[in-house]
């Protein structure tokens, strides 16, 4: 199907346009919030051709479509209901069903698991991780920019003095050296505040002036704090922003709230809040580093097999701050590399499911989902492919293990975020490492296939 048929399709299984209460997609998802949601909506839009799997995070659907194409999708889907007329019965019928709910036909099971996804911590990390979404182009571009010129550089030192190198690593630092109001903007964004108080606020604390500052005898550090710093600092404000426009006279609002926060949150950010991010800061990268070089291997092998279940979980956004973070301080995160090694065990697994099953639904679906298996985005593979089958998403657990472990011995960083698999590996200090933990994952993750097996699924 073309983009627009696609999206034509998803809207028909959602039951049109007056069921849409919220859209919009990531990297590789369409994101879908459902006034009435039928008990079997995941299976129907599961069955659709061309979407890769359906997951739910809350109250919101996530229909995987793939890189590009979810943005593509997404587009031609909110043409379609720019030009939707939905007549008065059926947009009644709508209302009708989204305030008096029918109890029965699993909707009340349905309630429970929404409730269950739906934990404060889960959608608080959910939240966060939204700030960085709109930086992994950004961070994927830059940090694939760096990794270029690092192979250059290995190849013929001498390039590093040359004028078009530096505009190179200008263009490939570009991203970390604006980080922190790009962040700021976006946290205060998320939490209701006016973004550019977010972004300012994240640029008081990250004033090159700062160093003419003496307070307790301490010269104060601009950008003490990094990212967990700039999203104490913004959420903050939002908050205090968000508080005085119910208090504040309409015909003071305009001036005197925006000069109090900027005065309240950039004193409370310089005296408190900045120190209090450098402490967290600090004890992130000090403590991955320590376990990482402490436990070497061992700590790569339980993060890399552990992966995708935390995937699962929904509560890997939470990861998403600590790699900016340990890029803000060290320039790479060398989480990264260890966790992307679970996208390597899936393609593992799946290769091993390709050669050992008869049913030919199924080589299909892993066919085509394995080159962007290979280029890290797993979804395909993972709702196609080893979870539903079950042995399968073990083993490609165990494969991550061992791709991890190998990561980990060497301590190889990745330069970006936001990528995996084999694009990844220019991002990295130590490519040679990185694909030899690549090809182990690979290995590992097929033997375990292999080995341990599968119940055949029956011929569609």
């Amino acid at each position: 199907m073309t983009h627009t048929e696609l999206a034509a399709k998803i809207l028909e299984v959602c039951n049109g346009s007056s069921n849409i209460s919220k859209h919009t997609n990531c990297m590789t998802r369409l994101r879908l919030h459902l006034i009435n949601q039928p008990p079997s909506i995941i299976d129907s839009l599961s069955k659709i051709s061309g979407v890769a799997g359906v997951n739910q995070q809350g109250e919101e659907l996530q229909i995987i479509l793939g890189p590009g194409k979810a943005a593509a999708v997404h587009k031609c889907f909110a043409q379609l209901l720019l030009s939707a007329k939905p007549s008065p019965e059926k947009d009644s019928v709508s209302h009708q069903s989204a305030t008096k709910p029918d109890i029965g036909d699993g909707k009340i099971l349905q309630q429970q698991i929404k409730e269950k996804n739906s934990t404060p911590f889960k959608l608080l990390l959910r939240r966060i991780a939204s700030i960085f979404l709109p930086l992994i182009p950004a961070f994927i571009a830059c940090g694939l920019i760096t990794g270029i010129l690092q192979i250059i550089t290995k190849i013929d030192p001498s390039a590093g003095v040359q004028e078009w190198f530096k505009m190179m690593a200008v263009m490939g630092n570009a991203v970390f050296w604006g980080m922190n109001l790009f962040v700021g903007v976006n946290a205060a964004k998320e939490f209701g505040g006016s973004p550019i108080i977010g972004g300012t606020l994240a640029a008081i604390i990250t004033h090159p002036a700062l160093t003419n500052i003496h307070l307790w005898e301490e010269q104060l550090i601009p950008g003490r704090g990094g990212i967990i710093a700039v999203l104490m600092v913004t959420i903050f404000g939002a908050w205090l922003e968000n508080k005085l426009h119910k208090i504040m006279p309409e015909i003071l609002d305009f001036f005197i709230t925006p000069l109090l926060v900027i005065l309240i949150a950039g004193f409370a950010a310089i005296l408190i809040l900045q120190p209090a991010g450098g402490l967290i800061s600090s004890a992130i990268g000090n403590a991955t580093y320590a376990a990482i070089g402490s436990g070497g291997a061992f700590t790569g092998f339980i993060l890399g097999g552990l992966w995708l279940p935390i995937v699962m979980m929904g509560i890997h956004q939470g990861f998403t701050p600590i790699h900016a973070e340990l890029l803000n301080q060290y320039g790479v995160t060398i989480l990264l590399p260890i966790l992307a090694m679970a996208g390597a065990g899936q393609v593992g697994a799946s290769l091993a499911v390709y050669f050992k099953t008869q049913n030919q639904h199924l080589k299909k679906t892993i066919a085509s989902a394995l080159p962007v298996g290979l280029m890290g985005v797993g979804e395909p593979l993972i709702y196609g492919v080893t979870l539903p089958l079950g042995k399968p998403f073990v083993c490609a657990c165990i494969g991550g293990a061992f791709g991890g472990a190998v990561q980990a011995a060497f301590e190889v960083g990745a330069g970006a975020i936001g990528i995996s698999g084999l694009p990844l590996a220019a991002a990295t200090d130590n490519i040679p490492v990185y694909f030899m933990g690549l090809i182990t994952a690979y290995i590992a993750g097929f033997a375990a296939t292999w080995i341990i097996g599968f119940n055949e699924p029956e011929e569609e």
